[in-house]
């Protein structure tokens, strides 16, 4: 039944009249047909969203503009919603969204790299509605069975010796707790993280996130230094043979295909750290597989490697950031660090691990989890709750069952492929790179110079395709690349659809500058 429900797009061939299709651009058609489009987009045709057959029910909540004055009112001022008339949400299934408005979208964001196998899926809503009827929440000073059961299927997908399960609630937090650990089993401070890097907006991972916006004029992560990110697209060094994807970069170089020369020179600035910025003895290395809030900018191959033997050498442990590139995203892999062909000391994970549901978890060896254990009585209330282990445990099996990180490495590798298509069309797509089902598109003011496209003219794209019906991400340090990362159920037809909204997005964009 659950395959039937991720496969309905691909059996349907006529799209229903409910729900109502998104609102559309003015002149959309007759900037697609002047450009000659290579989709086969008529004169007087749109992209037409794959079918549905689903209905949304009828919104009887609050109207829009009591949302907007509440929000204003009385929720955090920080400005963190898209859009200049945000997005009132109303429902979800599989990969599509509904507006107040009954308008359908195709996300391809999953509220932030976190809605894995589809939003509402009916196996996790059964396992949900069936624990939240039994018991809800113990805390840890009692068992409950779910936890136990849970730890042991976690487990059973990770390498040894990672094999000492600690649940937490969030990313931040299991993010939080791995620096804690890193210290108690190191006996010293230092932490280094990449530029560009995200790891938390908590006060203690602020420390660790080196992105501008998300920094601090007051004292925060008090023992964090940052290293340059090796960046083959932005960075000083890079070529066409540096990355672990289908699509490499335009920057040419003469290394041979199993010869990153770019590596190199970037483990070259990483010694440079260590030498300049940090004490002789570390306490660890944080990094993400794929970084994902600075625009899912990938590694040179072989450099994670390096630079876990380099840490290692300094007495510090290397944490494996998994919270966006986890649980199959990138296809190839169930885990980013095994694309790496790394093992870490500890391993963070939160978002797709439940779905939307606030789940997390540290994964470590039983060495470093005694230290920690021998240095802090550490406590979380929620932590293993009752129905976040119902609905990881019905997540891992729908992700099995559904073979979806296999569809994340052929849906993923499709669209990546085309997207790269558009990149070598437009002069403003400077790169496009990424794994399995995350993926970054750069946009540029020519691919030349790679000076960032401005900030106003990304957003005017942005706006462009949440008209059309897609909804897609934002990232890299001057907001100037679309980050997609959409549930891992999506299909040909949706990335179809996809492909040919941001191709129309751009064109009218070119039409504007061109005005």
């Amino acid at each position: 039944m659950t395959l039937a429900w991720r496969l309905v797009t691909r059996t349907l061939h006529l799209e229903t009249s409910s729900p109502r299709t998104p609102k559309t651009c003015p002149s959309l058609s007759l900037s697609c047909a002047l450009w000659g489009s290579v989709t086969k987009l008529g004169l007087h045709t749109k992209p037409r969203m794959p079918p549905c057959d689903f209905t949304p029910e009828r919104y009887q909540s609050l109207p829009y503009h009591r949302v907007l004055e509440i929000h204003k009112q009385h929720l955090s001022p920080v400005p963190t919603a898209y859009y200049p008339e945000p997005l009132l949400l109303h429902q979800g299934h599989g990969q599509w969204l509904f507006d107040h408005e009954g308008n359908r979208y195709l996300d391809f964001f999953s509220g932030i790299v976190t809605v894995s196998v589809g939003h509402c899926h009916p196996k996790v809503n059964a396992a949900a509605h069936q624990q939240l009827g039994r018991l809800w929440h113990t805390s840890t000073v009692f068992f409950h069975p779910l936890s136990h059961e849970y730890a042991e299927k976690l487990s059973a997908l990770l390498p040894e010796p990672l094999k000492v399960i600690f649940l937490t609630n969030s990313g931040s937090e299991a993010n939080d707790l791995a620096m804690l650990m890193a210290r108690a089993h190191s006996k010293n401070t230092d932490i280094i993280s990449f530029r560009g890097a995200y790891h938390g907006s908590s006060p203690y991972t602020l420390g660790l996130s080196n992105v501008g916006q998300f920094k601090m004029t007051l004292p925060s992560g008090s023992g964090c230094q940052s290293t340059m990110c090796p960046d083959v697209f932005r960075g000083p060094w890079g070529g066409s043979h540096c990355r672990d994807s289908p699509v490499q970069t335009i920057r040419k170089c003469s290394c041979a295909p199993d010869c990153c020369q770019a590596k190199d020179q970037y483990i070259e600035q990483f010694k440079d750290t260590l030498n300049t910025c940090v004490a002789k003895s570390i306490a660890g290395f944080f990094a993400e597989p794929v970084q994902g809030v600075n625009g899912v900018v990938q590694y040179p191959k072989g450099f994670l490697k390096a630079a876990f033997e380099l840490v290692r050498e300094r007495g510090g442990v290397c944490i494996a950031d998994e919270v966006q590139t986890g649980f199959g995203r990138l296809g190839s892999h169930f885990w980013g660090f095994q694309t790496h062909g790394v093992l870490p000391d500890i391993v963070t994970m939160a978002k797709g691990i439940g779905n939307g549901f606030p789940m997390a978890a540290v994964v470590t060896s039983p060495e470093i989890a005694k230290s920690l254990a021998d240095r802090v009585l550490h406590f979380n209330t929620f932590g293993g709750n009752p129905v976040a282990c119902a609905i990881g445990s019905a997540v891992l099996e729908v992700i099995k069952e559904e073979n979806l990180q296999e569809n994340s490495r052929e849906v993923g590798t499709y669209m990546l492929l085309k997207f790269a298509k558009l990149r070598d069309e437009f002069e403003i797509i400077g790169d496009v790179r990424g794994k399995g089902l995350m993926i970054g598109i750069e946009m540029v003011k020519d691919k030349m110079s790679r000076q960032p496209l401005p900030r106003e003219e990304v957003s005017e794209i942005h706006e462009d395709c949440k008209r059309m019906g897609l909804i897609i991400g934002r990232g890299g340090v001057f907001s100037q690349t679309f980050r997609i990362a959409p549930s891992m159920c999506i299909t040909r037809p949706d990335v179809d659809f996809a492909v040919d909204v941001f191709r129309c997005a751009v064109i009218q964009h070119m039409e504007r500058r061109a005005q």
